[in-house]
């Protein structure tokens, strides 16, 4: 069988956001039927790109099995339970909104999770861009990615890291 390192940024700002993060990890445990590798500390962090609450924010590290030889399906497999895990914790799925000048509409959320790096995969897909496309502009992404990342990720993406 072969397994692949997944990198996720989770992120609360609504709620008992603590216990959102926590429920999240539980939630992708069970669904990706692993238990997280690693999980950065949690820092509170403003909104970014809106008027709203703190986040917590936190990275965590999966070891997952593939699923098939595409990785573009595998981790829109990933993404589709993400998405499902976000439903669950009161995420509202609308599909994304964007203002006038085609800049994205964000809004406090009870959970984000993104996908940040799949393997040393690069994903260009309509719904999902790997690595995210932002991360390197979001401290709250990237400093607590830096505590988990392994070697061969930051060699693999040296203008993330």
């Amino acid at each position: 069988m072969a397994y692949i390192d997944v990198y996720l940024s989770l992120g609360s700002n609504m709620g008992d956001r603590r216990r959102n993060l926590d429920n999240a990890v539980r939630l992708l445990n069970s669904s990706l039927g692993t238990e997280c590798q690693k999980l950065s500390q949690v820092i509170e962090t403003s909104a970014v790109g809106f008027n709203g609450g703190k986040f917590l924010n936190a990275a965590a590290l999966y070891r997952i099995q593939r699923t098939s030889d595409d990785p573009e399906k595998d981790a829109l497999e990933l993404l589709a339970k993400i998405k499902e895990i976000e439903r669950t914790l009161g995420r509202d799925t609308q599909p994304a909104r964007f203002d006038g000048n085609g800049n994205r509409i964000y809004s406090s959320r009870p959970i984000d999770i993104d996908i940040l790096f799949f393997g040393t995969e690069r994903i260009n897909h309509p719904d999902l861009t790997i690595p995210h496309k932002e991360i390197k502009n979001r401290l709250f992404v990237t400093i607590p990615l830096r505590e988990i990342a392994k070697e061969k990720i930051k060699n693999a993406f040296p203008e993330i890291f």
